[in-house]
């Protein structure tokens, strides 16, 4: 039996290569994964003395010879191929050992020159494992590190590898390799100047239940590369399976904790937050958050930037919620939720990161692509273009409220005080029905004056400004940039209300 070993990622390789040699396998390799298996003290046969032919080209020319490929593809059990390999004197190889030249690593340099890149594209290494994933029944393909102790478990155990891991590991390679083939022609297509193309990767998740609706299938997949504050790679520590709607709420549950440095707790339902706030920690947050809207958080979810206590974990347990998430979840607190059978417990990431990774919208029959909406500015004093000022208390409201509305869809109003919600108006048709909403909310909790608004986009009227002085507004922050600002401010100064243009907008459809 022989193995042909060409890695450029090294892990593991030695100890599989002896363990292949112990078996009684030959082992063939190139360039310097010879080198280190030699180093090694593990014999191995140079790639040249089974091709009768020099490595040449700096090494671009290597295993692209008939005893390699043909010791790959022929057939077992076909005469024809055994009588060719038989004329030709080439001998089969069972075992194919390749990973790629590091060509994601390369281009991701911000200095890279497209000479490096074209010398880090792998073509004998693609070759060999398309030729042994072909002939997958007869040989066995690894690109991957973590499959070498099945390989030499099965090997240890039967003689060979079983016939379901080498379709397995088949399938792999042929992942491996379009992968690589995707990565090398949209940089290629880049430096020619043609049109972008496309190419998605995404590991299933988890099937699920149904979709939005019952009728309706559904699928979770997650991107390669681990991303904060993502779902997708929560580690779920208790309660049912996640539905499709839960993981669409929960995602802009962790958009808006990314807001904030400070403790923080949201509620959330059908995307829309019910209830924020920030605190002294995680146990002020989350009772402010609650008090804001005791009724919609009814079997809703809840995020929160800081580890869940034990004391935090009992004021959250009488309440009805789907999911709660946050950093991470203390001992005790999980020995109060884990009594709720169904209520799920999500770890999830929240590490600081400027990069903006990019969003997905389906349409029919495409899609559409953007960068998260992440950067907020915060609100300034100087941001003021009206007689009245804002106070220095007002202005940490107008911040939190302009953090809050950012999320929230629609001609968005939120309406808060002291840290917290009072009154969240979304997805209305018009931006006045959306600011009655918010406000009447807040006159329901009791607050009448020293109010804040945040509205995610202008004004282009001056009603929304006559209605908020009518329940006690005392600053507003909207973006601005209305033909008609005028109107507005002239209002704002008329009322006596402190008002804020923010510059920047982040209108939710």
């Amino acid at each position: 039996m022989r193995a042909l070993i060409s890695v450029s990622d090294k892990t593991g390789v030695v100890d599989f290569a002896r363990g292949l040699r112990e078996l009684g396998w030959e082992v063939i390799a190139t360039g310097g994964t010879m080198k280190l298996l030699r180093e090694s003290g593990v014999e191995v046969i140079n790639i040249s003395d089974v091709t009768g032919f020099p490595e040449i080209c700096d090494g671009r020319v290597k295993t692209l010879h008939p005893n390699v490929h043909g010791g790959l593809l022929a057939r077992r059990d076909d005469p024809e191929h055994l009588k060719a390999l038989r004329e030709n004197r080439i001998e089969f190889i069972d075992l194919v050992c390749v990973n790629l030249y590091p060509f994601r690593q390369t281009i991701a340099r911000p200095d890279v020159k497209m000479e490096d890149a074209i010398e880090n594209i792998d073509i004998g290494g693609p070759s060999m494992l398309r030729s042994a994933a072909k002939n997958w029944a007869d040989v066995t393909v690894v690109c991957d590190p973590a499959d070498y102790g099945q390989i030499l478990s099965e090997l240890r155990a039967g003689g060979n590898t079983e016939r379901a891991t080498r379709l397995r590991l088949s399938a792999k390679a042929y992942t491996h390799t379009a992968q690589y083939d995707a990565m090398i022609a949209t940089y290629m297509r880049a430096q020619a100047g043609l049109d972008e193309k496309l190419f998605l990767e995404f590991d299933l998740v988890q099937s699920l239940r149904y979709g939005e609706n019952p009728h309706q299938s559904a699928k979770f997949y997650r991107e390669g590369a681990r991303v904060p504050y993502s779902l997708a790679f929560a580690r779920q520590l208790g309660g049912k399976e996640l539905s499709y709607n839960n993981i669409q709420d929960a995602n802009a549950a962790l958009s808006i904790v990314r807001e904030f440095r400070e403790p923080f707790c949201v509620g959330l339902k059908h995307m829309n937050p019910c209830g924020a706030a920030v605190g002294r920690d995680v146990v002020d947050a989350w009772t402010k958050a609650y008090e804001a809207d005791k009724v919609s958080i009814f079997g809703g979810i809840v995020a929160t930037n800081r580890p869940v206590t034990r004391e935090a974990a009992e004021l959250m347990k009488p309440v009805f919620l789907e999911i709660i998430m946050a950093p991470k979840f203390e001992e005790g607190a999980l020995e109060v939720l884990s009594t709720k059978k169904n209520l799920r417990l999500l770890e999830v990431d929240m590490t600081d990161t400027e990069a903006a990774p990019k969003q997905y919208v389906s349409v029919t029959g495409g899609l559409l692509v953007q960068e998260l909406d992440i950067a907020t500015r915060e609100v300034k004093a100087e941001m003021c273009v009206t007689e009245a000022k804002p106070a220095p208390g007002q202005i940490a409201d107008l911040d939190f409220g302009w953090r809050i509305v950012k999320h929230v869809k629609s001609n968005a109003i939120v309406v808060v005080k002291e840290g917290r919600t009072l009154g969240v108006g979304a997805g209305q048709m018009n931006r006045i029905g959306s600011a009655e909403i918010a406000l009447k909310q807040a006159r329901a909790a009791g607050e009448t004056e020293g109010l804040v608004l945040a509205s995610d986009g202008f004004f282009p009227f001056d009603d929304c400004v006559t209605l908020a002085a009518e329940y006690g507004v005392a600053a507003i922050a909207q973006p601005g940039g209305s033909v008609r600002d005028e109107d507005s401010i002239k209002k704002a100064n008329e009322v006596g209300i402190a008002m804020c243009f923010v510059g920047e907008r982040h209108f939710k459809h």
